[in-house]
């Protein structure tokens, strides 16, 4: 009885393995003409963002920090990330640097740095100097960007060059005008 019981898995196996090899043999071989073309898909994951301009002074009656009320055009989320760069120098572009941003001084230090809220972005100086000069309070340029948390949670994003940032293909930005002083609120 072994022999014959034997026999039949063995032929079973030599059936189950020419069956196989055909099918196969049978899908791979089937052609015939091209199929319609599908809808077209996304050309992968954009973000929105928004970037805006202005122009603070910061004196000693605003006790050097001025909060600036983000544009009613901005829809700003509460998971939204906001960067500040303030324009640090000009040698035939415009050279921007993300704060907060700190100066050493033989007499001490000053920062530009910021907070923000859903709403509105305070930036403001803090210092160890004795005295402020004008070139350090007046006039002082930022840009402030308002990004997607998962945008700027990826790897390849560096946040830290304003202009590869600005050249990100997946990154649209909503690039506004500057932002006029009499829309900025100071703090009094």
């Amino acid at each position: 009885m072994k022999t014959i019981g034997n026999k039949q898995s063995f032929t079973f196996k030599k059936i189950s393995a020419f069956l196989l090899i055909i099918a196969a043999t049978v899908l791979a071989s089937c052609e015939g003409p091209i199929g319609p073309m599908g809808p077209p898909g996304e050309d992968g994951i954009s973000y929105a963002g928004s970037i805006y301009e202005v122009e603070v002074d910061f004196t000693f009656s605003n006790d050097y920090s001025v909060v600036v009320d983000h544009p009613s055009t901005i829809e700003v989320l509460p998971e939204d990330v906001v960067l500040v760069y303030i324009l640090w120098e000009y040698d035939g572009t415009d050279i921007w640097r993300l704060c907060p941003q700190t100066v050493v001084l033989p007499e001490g230090v000053i920062q530009y740095n910021f907070d923000y809220t859903q709403y509105d972005t305070r930036l403001f100086l803090e210092y160890t100097v004795n005295e402020l000069l004008p070139e350090e309070t007046q006039n002082q340029i930022f840009r402030i960007a308002i990004l997607p948390i998962d945008f700027v949670a990826q790897k390849s994003v560096d946040i830290n060059d304003f202009n590869s940032l600005m050249q990100m293909p997946q990154l649209d930005m909503n690039i506004l005008d500057k932002v006029e002083l009499n829309s900025v609120e100071e703090i009094k």
